[in-house]
């Protein structure tokens, strides 16, 4: 073969190569996930890290509710939490220093200097400690929403968040929030970083029986943090 004839056969050859190449790559590309499949990796996330920090807000509450206000803390998969909450009760808000583990509360309450049992339904509040349960915590909130939708990206410093809409039914947030209409629907919208995990949640419905609808905000931040919780 000439020397012309032998390097139009390799150029051949190497460009048949490189399409091959490229064929197979496509054919590994990774397909993009549905909102449904997003929430799903979130909640897989969210189950499987050691522990979070929670950060939960109500943007404010009717005068006549007794309920809870906020609470900032570590939670983890023990369960356990230990924070801060802070409740209205009767039109004046307290806050308390709180241990949740094995089942059981306890808290500082005003005026107080030692950790006491409390329930924290007499508070309109959950066990904080079951906010990291997967069946029922705050991860299932992930999975339960209806008529998800993506919707648009927002930046938070460096990070493009995704925040992806649904409808939460009402039984599910009660598992939450105790006093949640369990028969009623909630608006909610997840904001999701581009690894699918998850950085906020946002609430709106009748958290609270004869009262205006309330929005909870809840933040998670610190994946990982490890942090060891018991009994005071």
């Amino acid at each position: 073969m000439t020397r012309p004839r032998a390097f139009a056969a390799l150029a051949a050859l190497a460009l048949l190569g490189s399409g091959t190449l490229a064929a197979c790559g496509g054919d590994d590309e990774t397909p993009e996930l549905t909102p449904e499949e997003r929430l799903a990796a979130a909640k897989t996330t969210l189950d499987e890290t050691e522990g979070v920090r929670i950060a939960l807000k109500a943007d404010e509450l009717p005068p006549s509710v007794n309920g809870l206000l906020t609470a900032d803390g570590v939670g983890t998969h023990a369960p356990a939490f230990e924070g801060d909450i802070q409740v209205s009760a009767s039109g004046l808000t307290a806050k308390a220093k709180v241990i949740a583990v094995d089942g059981k509360v306890w808290a500082v309450l005003p005026f107080t200097t030692d950790y006491a049992p409390i329930d924290p339904a007499d508070y309109s509040a959950p066990d904080p400690a079951a906010l990291m349960a997967a069946d029922g915590g705050l991860s299932s909130l992930l999975t339960a929403a209806d008529s998800v939708e993506e919707g648009e990206q927002v930046r938070e410093g460096e990070e493009v968040l995704t925040e992806i809409t649904g409808t939460l039914p009402g039984d599910a947030v009660a598992s939450v929030i105790p006093s949640a209409q369990a028969d009623a629907d909630f608006d909610a919208t997840f904001t999701l970083d581009d690894g699918n995990q998850l950085s906020e949640v946002t609430m709106t419905g009748p958290f609270y029986p004869k009262a205006a609808d309330v929005t909870y905000t809840i933040r998670f931040s610190e994946y990982g943090v490890e942090k060891e919780i018991t009994a005071p």
